[in-house]
């Protein structure tokens, strides 16, 4: 897809979008330019709501203003990367993201900021960076202990260290299905386990409940918290078993 025609479509689809929706957005101007992530180096930024209050005795839409930006070359890089990178799939969830950062400003409302950061940890993560090791709690909570962040979930397990040791397998429930994996050998602080073997990204989060003793010992431990990763195949299972605590 060439610049222009990029322009093109990105004017169609959002000319295409309910006017309500487009409330104080004055446009979406499109750069030819590639954008980086401004913490995350490698990582390219497809498009930005840049917001403006204006000074007024009330507060009201009529004081917020928006100028959506998508980043034909951002969007070009993904493409040469990836040989089923989908244009207009991807320029459309780019396109209404960053309009939901608009209404979420006439609103007042962080939910999409709080998205932002979980995924922005979630790359540090896979880059082998320091991250925060909550960051999937920022997500948007589908269920008790379970979050979601764009396409992946995450569920979360509570055990102490004692039940852990007695468990061959650890249950957890997505969807109404009951899916068992085999325990690893450490439960550290917090463990990602990322699951394979399901029609959905999981990754089952096991958290130590750890006594005040114990968390007043890793509060004053200058290392931070044991973090562990590992990778389980999941079986259906029934609903009786191993449980645990859920967060």
């Amino acid at each position: 897809m060439t610049f222009d025609e990029f322009s093109r479509v990105v004017q169609e689809a959002f000319q295409s979008i309910p006017e309500a929706y487009r409330t104080g957005v004055e446009g979406v101007t499109t750069v030819e330019t590639v954008e980086t992530h401004p913490e995350l180096p490698g990582v390219v930024t497809l498009g930005e709501c840049l917001t403006q209050a204006y000074a007024s005795d009330w507060q009201g839409p009529e004081t917020i203003r928006s100028r959506v930006v998508l980043y034909y070359g951002s969007f070009r890089q993904m493409a040469q990367d990836d040989p089923d990178f989908d244009w207009d799939r991807e320029l459309w969830e780019t396109l209404t993201h960053e309009l939901q950062h608009h209404l979420e400003s006439l609103a007042d409302e962080g939910a999409l900021e709080a998205i932002d950061y979980a995924m922005d940890e979630s790359f540090k993560r896979e880059r082998d960076e320091p991250f925060d090791p909550w960051y999937f709690q920022w997500g948007e909570p589908v269920g008790e202990g379970m979050y979601r962040v764009e396409d992946e979930v995450y569920i979360e397990r509570v055990f102490t260290a004692e039940e852990f040791d007695r468990l061959k397998e650890i249950e957890f429930q997505w969807e109404d299905q009951a899916y068992r994996i085999r325990r690893p050998e450490e439960l550290g602080d917090i463990h990602f386990v990322v699951v394979e073997g399901t029609d959905s990204y999981i990754q089952v989060i096991l958290i130590q409940r750890a006594s005040w003793r114990q968390r007043l010992r890793g509060a004053l431990r200058s290392e931070g918290p044991v973090v562990l990763e590992s990778r389980a195949t999941a079986r259906r299972g029934d609903a009786g078993g191993a449980k645990g605590s859920q967060a």
